[in-house]
């Protein structure tokens, strides 16, 4: 693919507000997509639907990863001079937020709307579960809250947002926030030393090792394993 047609493919992000991770990246997304001319499109998934999929649990599920998440937000906060103050609660109920996010939804105001919802939510604390928290969050920005508000409880919206989930893990998305730019998919805010790689065309990855390292037989299936011990 020339340089050229590399450049008008869009960087795409999958997001749940559920996820510090993925407020992180989309701070950095946004100064990156932009250094490279890409635009950005943005998808609101359900998280916990990747979760159930995949067999995974959430970090809050598990007690000492969510004293962790927490550790690890807030050194990250500081290093990069910002502040972190998550949600009044957590876990919390992220569709209404997500429906709002929706582009066919949010139109014009889609990235203003995530980045208004997403700081409200891990930088000032606000409770993002509440659908009159989320108005108030992004009146403050000029938008037609009440017109949004309207918007999430229609059963094509509430459609629109089981169609986003269920394409994202077509694509092969398994937690959020994943970036999926030319055909390569990154997971997690700490791979934009590698998107960058990508986008500047200096990708070090050799697929070949890729390829072979794929197809690897595994040795021992976990459930495989567990009833062999069960026997030793």
């Amino acid at each position: 693919m020339s340089n050229d047609l590399k450049r008008s493919e869009p960087i795409h992000f999958y997001f749940d507000y559920l996820s510090p991770f993925a407020y992180f990246a989309w701070r950095n997304l946004t100064p990156l997509a932009n250094k490279y001319d890409r635009k950005i499109e943005a998808h609101p998934v359900v998280f916990g639907k990747l979760l159930d999929k995949w067999g995974q649990l959430g970090p809050a599920e598990i007690s000492p990863k969510r004293k962790w998440l927490h550790e690890y937000c807030l050194r990250y906060a500081a290093l990069h001079d910002f502040e972190y103050n998550p949600p009044k609660s957590h876990p919390f109920n992220p569709l209404s937020s997500l429906r709002m996010s929706l582009r066919e939804v949010s139109r014009n105001d889609q990235h203003r709307i995530i980045s208004a919802i997403f700081e409200a939510g891990w930088s000032h604390g606000k409770e993002l579960g509440d659908l009159a928290s989320l108005e108030a969050i992004v009146e403050q920005q000029g938008i037609d809250a009440k017109y949004l508000s309207q918007q999430v409880s229609k059963p094509e919206v509430k459609q629109m947002l089981i169609n986003e989930t269920t394409t994202a893990i077509e694509k092969g998305v398994f937690g959020v926030p994943t970036i999926i730019t030319d055909d390569n998919l990154f997971w997690g805010n700490d791979q934009m030393e590698h998107i960058e790689l990508l986008l500047a065309d200096n990708d070090p990855l050799d697929r070949d090792k890729l390829n072979a390292q794929v197809a690897r037989p595994r040795g021992i299936d976990r459930k495989a394993f567990k009833k062999l011990n069960a026997r030793e």
